[in-house]
């Protein structure tokens, strides 16, 4: 079944209501009109770090969160979305844990990388390392593994700690394969329809370049990831955070992907009060995207809009950000930072609080992610128009907690009455119901303080006015009866 034309919610599995089935009630309860689009489900694996992302394993649903059952039964009425970390498995799951015994004889001691794959003896190469797009200090950590405590350097991407608690996958291994395919057959069995390749963009270990997105390689990963998917009638999301071109390259391959650069497009518009960047994106970006305004990380910066943005003005609006209580994620390697050391990654903040909790730009912004073309997803703070959580961030000394609070039940069904929220509400309804959206889209003529953006198929149109001066948010179309409608939002 295709990816349906409506708008999709973001959320972790605890996070609206504490569980699976909470979660489960309230979007029955209360959404099911609102995301007939489906619902990704941020990981609910069993997992031993990064909220979700170091899972040890896809073949389980933690206990705290539910059971399998809960996924199917939300399946049942909305598509499942769930990530697949495709580069990296968690160092707690049963095979690293196998491997850490056993080293070199462990059955599964296939799936990893011990740097001997790569560089001669195993001896990492200083002029290799250099080129790549790193995560972390090293692209590896340092474990003791078999009876005799023999030290095993092992390839890790990612991960805060050291040794880091996310082992990279050598996805050249049949091991590997055999291993996606049971989690893909069992993704199949429990109703889940679209599966997001997380950190896809780092699978491709090959010394002399950045090991991140490397062509031709990453396409034939691709290939074969996308045949297994079909084989179960899944569809897939790549996630790159990488230059614009990248993404443009997978879209002309015919791929789904995010749009990483409408946020900061969308709020560079809004801050600056003027429509010429935004309006000149709109003109040349593919249509087959996701589009997002905020989601569990931050606000994508570089590289995702290299060569796209003046980095002196970049940083006016990074610090505003940061003004209004936002922190930064910073790019690690020297070499892809900017030539005049500009090197924000991401914008921490909840996009409410971007905006400086001002209802009117928040409906605004939203009203643009809604009329661009693509599959619109509203991550589950968003939905609420919640504000930083500078507490939340405090106490776990993680910055990307800031726009991650758990809502109760009562703190979500009291936010669902606060008036900006009741507007956004009324314009996701309008999206998901208003049959030109499944039409031809046009960026009409406007002045440079104002954005018009235009739905037409057969005799039913809708044009979306935003006056940048005011954040005054109308849209107007004709409705069922051919009369023209005009609605203030």
């Amino acid at each position: 079944m295709p990816v349906r034309n409506q708008v999709q919610l973001i959320t972790y599995p605890d996070s609206l209501g504490g569980d699976l089935r909470a979660l489960n009630e309230l979007l029955r309860k209360h959404l099911a009109d609102l995301f007939p689009g489906g619902v990704h489900i941020l990981p609910p694996f069993p997992s031993s770090g990064d909220r979700g992302f170091a899972p040890l394993t896809y073949l389980d649903i933690d206990p705290s969160f539910g059971t399998w059952d809960d996924i199917r039964e939300i399946g049942e009425k909305f598509d499942v979305l769930v990530d697949l970390m495709v580069n990296h498995i968690s160092r707690q799951s049963p095979y690293f844990q196998d491997f850490l015994a056993k080293g070199r004889e462990s059955e599964y001691a296939d799936l990893f990388i011990p740097l001997d794959k790569l560089w001669e003896d195993g001896v990492p190469v200083q002029a290799d390392i250099d080129k790549m797009f790193l995560r972390r200090p090293l692209p590896y950590s340092v474990y003791r593994v078999g009876e005799n405590g023999e030290e095993a350097k092992v390839w890790t991407t990612f991960g805060k700690t050291d040794p880091s608690e996310q082992i990279d996958l050598d996805i050249r291994s049949g091991l590997t394969k055999r291993l996606l395919r049971a989690f893909f057959e069992n993704f199949h069995r429990h109703n889940v329809k679209i599966v997001r390749l997380d950190a896809v963009g780092y699978v491709i270990k090959k010394l002399g370049t950045s090991c991140f997105f490397v062509e031709p390689d990453i396409y034939e990963f691709l290939g074969e990831i996308k045949q297994l998917a079909d084989s179960f009638g899944i569809e897939l999301l790549p996630e790159v955070h990488a230059h614009y071109g990248t993404q443009f390259k997978l879209a002309e391959r015919g791929y789904w992907i995010y749009d990483f650069i409408l946020p900061y497009r969308v709020l560079e518009a809004l801050v600056n009060r003027s429509n010429k960047d935004l309006i000149d994106y709109l003109k040349v970006r593919p249509h087959k995207q996701f589009t997002m305004l905020d989601c569990h990380d931050g606000i994508p910066v570089k590289p995702d809009l290299d060569d796209l943005i003046d980095t002196a003005e970049a940083r006016k609006l990074v610090d505003l950000c940061v003004s209004r209580g936002a922190n930064l994620s910073r790019i690690l390697s020297d070499e892809h930072k900017a030539a005049d050391g500009f090197d924000v990654h991401q914008i921490r903040c909840t996009y409410y609080s971007a905006l400086n909790e001002d209802d009117d730009a928040y409906v605004a912004a939203r009203a643009i992610q809604l009329f661009v073309p693509g599959i619109p997803q509203v991550y589950y703070v968003g939905l609420l128009a919640g504000a930083n959580d500078l507490e939340r961030v405090e106490r776990t000394g993680e910055g990307r907690e800031i726009n991650r609070h758990n809502y109760s039940v009562e703190e979500v069904e009291q936010a669902l009455e606060k008036p900006v929220v009741r507007r956004l509400m009324k314009l996701i309804r309008f999206r998901n119901e208003y049959e030109a959206f499944d039409g031809r889209f046009s960026v009409p003529e406007s002045a440079e303080s104002e954005i018009r953006l235009r739905w037409s198929r057969e005799d039913k149109c809708c044009e979306l006015f935003i006056d940048l001066r005011s954040y005054r948010t109308v849209i107007e179309y004709v409705d069922h009866s051919g009369e023209s409608i005009s609605c203030e939002l």
